[in-house]
């Protein structure tokens, strides 16, 4: 957090952007790009790279060329020309790494996206920035109850001006398709500007607002996560999770973007071991999958006649058993094939356990129960005896 705004205050508690993830001003906006070729020198026969990232509000990006005169770094403000105006934005990457981008991206330099800027946004044209920003949460609600009165059933998530002031865009979400010419007519004569209403889905939504995820961190989506990659149920089932849709749930309601993180690693575990269908051919019984266990390499059969006791096996264990039954061998057992866990001796493990203020009772805050016979004895105890 290198701006301003997330100093803290004279109390000693943060201020903060409030901007989830977005901010607009610095460093700690989560689509900032690290040049790790900054310190690097150009070789003295290829020039500089006539192209450079702009930042916008949110996860806007675009690339754009450079002006004939005027030098240019990261974190300049830049006016760029868009349709019946222009936009502001911040230069976010400049040097050969934007050709990298460029490429990641597919966007070709002679491309007709890539447009010129301007020139160097002045101070007048920065603050007018800031007026119309500051001004996007009140117009947010506004549009809000524009679309309850006409009821309309979507939900305008977010608003972002044009630094010029002469056009806006709402971005909402909808389960159905909406009709919203009545609402465009609405805001354009409330707000007196250019109206353009784009709709976003449930992920982007959850990355614009912001929020905790249930690890306790901030959300993946608003702060460092760009892209949205579908996430389907069976990521849970190669990781054995129960398919419970409160725990698989996010923020957004959709599945966690986060069951995607280690599901390669799951998936290439699963190449050695066997399908869950086949069964273990035994003298005793067939034994039938119940569970495993991928990064421990265990897994537990039962017999179908005795579904109670799970026998647990080693991969190769199975293996060795499937190998045999393909050539039309019987085991005895699968009682032979038990791994056993791996046992400590007191010599190679000792721990003391001590009491500890009676740490480890769980009735230690209950309140003890008097005897009520002890307290009526002390009570006749003290009472005065009367002599005839």
């Amino acid at each position: 957090m290198s701006c301003s705004s997330c100093s803290s205050k004279g109390s000693g508690t943060p201020r903060g952007c409030h901007n989830n993830g977005t901010c607009g001003t610095d460093s700690c906006n989560k689509l900032t790009v690290f040049d790790w070729l900054g310190n690097m020198q150009t070789p003295q026969d290829s020039g500089i790279f006539k192209i450079v990232e702009v930042r916008f509000k949110n996860s806007r990006k675009s690339f754009h060329s450079l002006p004939d005169q005027g030098k240019l770094v990261v974190g300049d403000p830049v006016i760029i020309e868009v349709e019946n105006g222009y936009d502001l934005g911040l230069i976010s990457l400049t040097g050969e790494l934007v050709r990298f981008q460029m490429k990641k991206k597919k966007v070709a330099i002679n491309s007709e996206m890539v447009t010129k800027i301007l020139r160097k946004a002045n101070q007048e044209e920065i603050d007018k920035w800031h007026f119309f920003r500051d001004k996007e949460s009140q117009i947010q609600r506004q549009a809000r109850e524009l679309a309850i009165s006409l009821g309309l059933e979507m939900k305008i998530s977010d608003v972002e001006y044009q630094a010029d002031g002469k056009k806006a865009t709402f971005f909402y979400t909808a389960d159905n398709r909406v009709d919203f010419r009545q609402l465009i007519k609405d805001m354009a004569k409330a707000f007196s500007i250019r109206v353009e209403m784009r709709q976003i889905g449930l992920r982007e939504e959850a990355s614009r607002l912001g929020g905790i995820g249930s690890c306790g961190r901030e959300l993946c989506c608003s702060t460092w996560l760009t892209d949205f990659r579908s996430v389907s149920t069976s990521a849970a089932r190669y990781q054995q999770l129960s398919l419970n849709p409160l725990k698989l749930a996010g923020q957004c309601g959709k599945l966690k973007c986060c069951l995607n993180y280690e599901l390669d690693a799951y998936r290439l575990a699963l190449k050695n071991f066997p399908k869950s269908d086949i069964k273990l051919k035994t003298e005793k019984g067939i034994g039938v999958f119940q569970k495993m266990d991928i990064f421990k390499e265990h897994l537990w059969y039962s017999y179908t006649d005795d579904w109670m006791n799970w026998q647990l096996l080693s991969l190769d264990a199975v293996l060795e058993i499937i190998e045999k039954n393909k050539n039309n061998e019987k085991v005895s057992s699968l009682e032979q094939y038990i791994d056993k866990p791996t046992t400590f001796s007191n010599n190679d493990l000792e721990v003391n356990f001590e009491n500890v203020v009676g740490q480890e009772s769980l009735n230690r805050f209950d309140q003890k129960r008097r005897d009520k016979n002890k307290r009526r004895k002390k009570r006749n105890r003290n009472k005065p005896k009367n002599n005839a």
